[in-house]
């Protein structure tokens, strides 16, 4: 498979720049895993699409403010992304592991002027990456939330978007992106999905740099997944063993969830995973999916083309960009069943 093979047109303003005014006011398109069949709907219209008994999953990873903006003492501008939290200085600093762009690489020991407050360079950044020391809770205090480089924001996110731009049951903080099917659930939605007879239970991925990164390389075979951290806890993985054994549907809501419960046979444990899921996976746990309509050629289109199909995935997104659907993080979402 190339990656040409998962390419599809989209018109620019059909790229959603701010949610729906109401979260679970958006649109849904509901596709049929088996035949292919399309149908339209709203997302309030899900406790009536989705079959009673169903195992729902949802990821639970809260979205950190970790975009930062710092100036070398040159007066250079650096934009740091933190990644992933490692621990503390000798000096009680928080240490972290971060992506950097500067005109200019910053070297070990270089301070930065971050708002009133310093972030310390700890070594020689290489590809962009490196450890940096910032003073606990900066970035709850300074940072901006990382939307991804398709929303256009002048002077950096919103507001709204430190709620928006978070799922309602996000509680275990360490994500660079949100596991954006999630963001068209209200508290609401789910007790209606509740009552209606669907299961819920929680898993954690942080989705990491790599949702970002497109596919560089020709051959789909060729790319790699970034590693993401991952739990899944025992009370989870009790409920998918019983859902499997009574032949009720598992459905994950959102890809980082796929990619958990694939990686995991749907076991409790936790660690990291670099599964990368294409056309020709056997599923061992997932049936159903929610999730939003992704980018061209992304690793996400494939991994929904591997559980629908490829031709069917690129049709009903045809028919997505015909009907005027939303795109991506703050778009519509589809339902595959």
């Amino acid at each position: 498979m190339r990656v040409g093979d998962f390419t599809y047109e989209l018109p620019p303003e059909l790229i959603a720049q701010h949610p729906p005014e109401r979260r679970d006011g958006g649109r849904l398109m509901v596709l049929d895993r088996a035949g292919g069949a399309l149908d339209h709907h709203t997302v309030v219209d899900l406790p009536e699409l989705v079959q009673p008994g169903t195992l729902m999953v949802i990821n639970d990873s809260r979205v950190i403010p970790a975009r930062l903006w710092a100036r070398r003492a040159t007066g250079g501008r650096v934009e740091l992304l933190l990644l992933e939290r490692l621990g503390t200085t000798d000096e009680g600093l928080e240490r972290w592991t971060c992506m950097l762009r500067a005109s200019k690489t910053p070297q070990a020991g270089e301070r930065l002027e971050l708002g009133d407050t310093q972030a310390l360079v700890l070594d020689r950044p290489t590809h962009g990456r490196c450890q940096v020391a910032v003073a606990a809770g900066t970035a709850d205090r300074l940072g901006q939330m990382p939307l991804p480089p398709y929303i256009r924001r002048e002077g950096g996110s919103l507001p709204e978007d430190r709620e928006r731009y978070q799922t309602v049951y996000a509680r275990e903080e360490g994500s660079v992106a949100a596991p954006t099917a999630g963001l068209h659930l209200t508290e609401a939605l789910l007790a209606e999905l509740s009552s209606a007879g669907v299961e819920i239970c929680r898993v954690t991925l942080h989705v990491g740099p790599g949702t970002f990164q497109p596919v560089r390389c020709e051959r789909v075979a060729d790319h790699r997944m970034e590693e993401e951290r991952f739990e899944v806890p025992e009370e989870t993985a009790a409920a998918i063993a019983r859902a499997r054994a009574e032949g009720r549907p598992v459905l994950a809501v959102g890809t980082t969830v796929v990619r958990t419960l694939e990686s995991t046979g749907g076991q409790a444990g936790s660690g990291r995973t670099e599964l990368f899921i294409t056309p020709g996976h056997r599923f061992r746990v997932v049936d159903r999916l929610l999730t939003n309509f992704h980018l061209p050629g992304s690793t996400l289109l494939m991994l929904v083309s591997a559980l629908a199909g490829r031709e069917r995935i690129l049709a009903a997104y045809a028919e997505a960009v015909a009907r005027g659907y939303r795109f991506y993080s703050y778009g519509d979402a589809m339902l595959i069943r």
